[in-house]
């Protein structure tokens, strides 16, 4: 493929060279002129294990030059790959003056070419910059149609310095979020050979990924460095504690507990973070991560009350009240927080929850619920029909596999607020609301 790179800096010089050694004609972009010179001369412009060795013999072979005009390389190439700088200004915000400047160019260079040409974005931007930002420039400058007389998609990358040949060849994953199919299966075939996961998607969610990716081994760091810490105070090895840690591969390194859905509750989580908040404190340690746990969890709770009395009506149904399905554990179960502020705030609740309601008779929780919550009590009814019934709004507590098919019976003039994601298998007639989706 005839393939044009804008912008040489890490991830265009690393993407530009590892296409050129795959056999693609490639031709970089950059307005800086030691850059061109650099690659033209086979030398590497940034410091990359490998990359020098490569762009050398990319250029003897006659696949890699570059140059500092947009319109060669758009006339040259079938796809242009965008890598330029999106850096943050003071407030913490993109600066998206490269990206935007870049999208004109190669726009006014469309007008001119008479031929569909695909525009891929890998520099790191935003979710929404693609229709808001990318997009219109590129239609404003060429007075053509995105998806109908050029191509766009968003082709996040996920490279490391200083092993980014190494993760250009292996990658955990390769996200192509598209506008149009021809586009996606043009810019699919650049990674035919790669034994990764291919992954097509639209591209708000592929401008996310890249972001959640990068946040989360932020937390890591973080979370891991907050660990010693403490460890260090104690007179704990936190390398030990660390490496046994990520020996569980079922829970710890794992999709476990990384779905968005409600508050974390029951007798383990709320109970460890506050002792261990309350042992960094008593150690004279600042730990903001570990610190922001359970206000974190508390503010969730209220985004999840919020949704309900947005709807202003005062009939709630609640499906689902200890913290997890299958369990009748009410210890910290953020439902019984969110049930009480309810009442106290004059709403006529209604709830349904079958371990709950055993449990309330002869189980192990009995003393629990009578000592507790006694008026709550009061309000379960032992009929999950008696609850949609009764109920302006449902709220599903949690994920329950009989208050799935409770869905499909709901009546047109109801409200959902789905806190778990229950995903029901066919259309429903209420209204329906998630939480964080």
């Amino acid at each position: 493929m005839r393939i044009s790179v804008f912008g040489l800096g890490y991830v265009g010089a690393v993407s530009a060279v590892c296409l050129a050694r795959d056999g693609h004609e490639v031709i970089g972009v950059d307005p800086n002129q030691t850059k061109v010179d650099l690659i033209n001369g086979g030398h590497s412009p940034i410091v990359e294990k490998g990359l020098e060795d490569l762009i050398s013999a990319a250029v003897g072979r006659g696949l890699l030059r570059a140059v500092t005009d947009a319109g060669p390389a758009v006339d040259g190439s079938d796809l242009s790959l965008v890598c330029v700088g999106t850096p943050s200004e003071a407030n913490g915000s993109l600066n998206l003056r490269y990206v935007r400047a870049v999208c004109e160019q190669i726009g006014r260079c469309l007008a001119k070419k008479g031929s569909y040409h695909t525009v891929v974005m890998r520099s790191t931007i935003l979710p929404g910059t693609m229709r808001g930002t990318v997009i219109p420039a590129l239609e404003q400058a060429s007075s053509l149609k995105a998806g109908r007389d050029f191509g766009v998609c968003n082709n996040p990358e996920f490279l490391r310095e200083g092993t980014a040949i190494h993760d250009y060849d292996h990658p955990p994953k390769t996200v192509i979020g598209t506008v149009d199919q021809r586009s996606g299966d043009l810019l699919a075939s650049l990674y035919e050979r790669l034994e990764a996961p291919m992954i097509r998607t639209a591209v708000e969610t592929a401008e996310m990924v890249k972001y959640v990716d990068n946040v989360w081994h932020a937390v890591k760091v973080a979370f891991a460095n907050e660990v010693g810490s403490v460890c260090k105070k104690i007179g704990i090895d936190s390398h030990s504690v660390m490496d046994i840690f990520c020996q569980d591969r079922k829970l710890n390194i794992s999709p476990h507990y990384l779905k968005p859905g409600f508050a974390f509750g029951g007798s383990c989580l709320p109970k460890d973070v506050s002792a261990l908040s309350y042992e960094a404190a008593r150690l004279d340690l600042r730990l903001p991560l570990l610190e922001s746990i359970m206000e974190s969890n508390r503010l969730h709770v209220e985004r999840g009350l919020e949704m309900i009395m947005a709807h202003g009506r005062k009939r709630i149904g609640v499906l689902g009240l200890s913290f997890k399905a299958g369990t009748d554990d009410l210890r910290h179960s953020p439902m019984v927080d969110v049930t009480e502020r309810l009442i106290g705030k004059g709403y006529d609740v209604r709830l349904y929850d079958r371990n709950v309601s055993l449990s309330r008779l002869i189980g192990a929780n009995r003393e629990y619920i009578l000592s507790h919550i006694p008026h709550i009590a009061r309000l379960m009814v032992e009929s999950l029909d008696k609850v949609l019934a009764f109920a302006e709004v449902i709220v599903i507590g949690n994920g329950s596999e009989e208050f799935g098919a409770a869905l499909h019976r709901l009546r047109d003039d109801q409200q959902v607020i789905d806190l778990v994601r229950l995903k029901p298998s066919g259309p429903i007639n209420a209204r329906y609301e998630g939480i964080a989706w």
